[in-house]
């Protein structure tokens, strides 16, 4: 039996795309998801990458929420650490309330960014450390229960707004064990410690009120197109536009200087992000998704379609859903 499949959308902006148009295709997109069948969307929070437009992830959610009826939306994820528990248990709060039953909050303690934006953030580099504090006052504030006497979240309180722990090491996969809470690896970009972080997940699992057994979630690259070959080229063009993760921000390249950089030792870490990718026509598609659902031992697929452009994407998720789910 498929896994349920659900959505990462980084609201991508293509080279000749503006930010609205970007916006408007993730809309698109999450209408795409919720006839398809998946599960989910969720927005990853970043910040100062002009290719990547959902920085405000509750703002883009409550957008997305008024243009879809039924699909689950949240955060993949707010970076905690940048904000204050209390705000983001009024923002969230105020979602789940507006759209009722619909909202997730999933949560991560980097930065989302570099060490100069963080500091235009406002963010503290010790803050992370208090990332286990911050999770449980967030989720007090949510259940009603406060752990800062005569501090409520106003819209926020009594929600039970249900929160994920994101991941990428051992770290998170510890800290969502020991709270009993879902666990969400970002195996899409960051792949090496998958399994291990899984296993560790599962085996010191402790049971709340919110989550009765383990539940996984695992990233995936998806790239589905009908032709083999325009997969591929997809594939290749979104390489190319990763390249500039190793140049000197605002460095402008052509594509042949793209593709030389990727045949380069220097593209190491680039071509290791993508480890767990599918790329191709839906039989392909679907025999790797299957795969890597028994591999990663997961309970739910977080895909992230990463065609360059909106209508690709959206005939990704349309292809991909055909493929799996029916």
């Amino acid at each position: 039996m498929p896994l349920p499949l659900s959505i990462l959308d980084l609201a991508t902006v293509a080279r000749d795309q503006t930010v609205a148009e970007s916006l408007a295709g993730t809309v698109a997109l999450a209408r795409q998801a919720e006839t398809s069948g998946y599960s989910r969307v969720w927005y990853a929070e970043h910040h100062n990458m002009a290719g990547i437009a959902s920085s405000a992830t509750s703002v883009l959610i409550a957008h997305v929420a008024a243009h879809t009826s039924s699909i689950r939306l949240g955060s993949g994820g707010v970076m905690l650490p940048n904000h204050s528990p209390l705000t983001i248990a009024e923002q969230y709060g105020t979602l789940a309330t507006l759209h009722p039953g619909r909202i997730d909050l999933g949560l991560g303690r980097a930065p989302g960014t570099d060490q100069n934006t963080m500091r235009a953030l406002r963010r503290d580099v010790t803050s992370a450390d208090s990332f286990p504090d911050d999770v449980l006052e967030l989720q007090g504030y949510l259940r009603g229960q406060s752990r800062i006497p005569g501090v409520d979240a106003y819209p926020g309180k009594g929600t039970d707004v249900p929160l994920y722990i994101l991941g990428s090491s051992l770290f998170g996969a510890r800290l969502a064990a020991a709270l009993g809470l879902p666990y969400a690896f970002a195996s899409h970009f960051a792949p090496a410690a998958l399994h291990e972080a899984v296993a560790l997940y599962r085996s010191s699992f402790q049971p709340s009120d919110q989550l009765a057994e383990p539940y996984v979630i695992a990233a995936y690259n998806v790239v589905a197109a009908d032709d083999q070959a325009d997969a591929e080229r997809q594939a290749q063009e979104v390489m190319r536009s990763r390249v500039a993760l190793i140049l000197r921000p605002g460095t402008e390249y052509t594509d042949e200087q793209a593709d030389a950089l990727l045949r380069s030792p220097q593209a190491g870490h680039l071509h290791q992000m993508m480890t767990y990718s599918a790329v191709g026509t839906p039989d392909v598609v679907r025999e790797k998704v299957t795969a890597f659902a028994e591999e990663s031992r997961a309970d739910e697929l977080m895909t992230a379609h990463q065609s360059p452009r909106v209508e690709q994407r959206l005939r990704s998720a349309e292809l991909l859903a055909e493929a799996y789910l029916t």
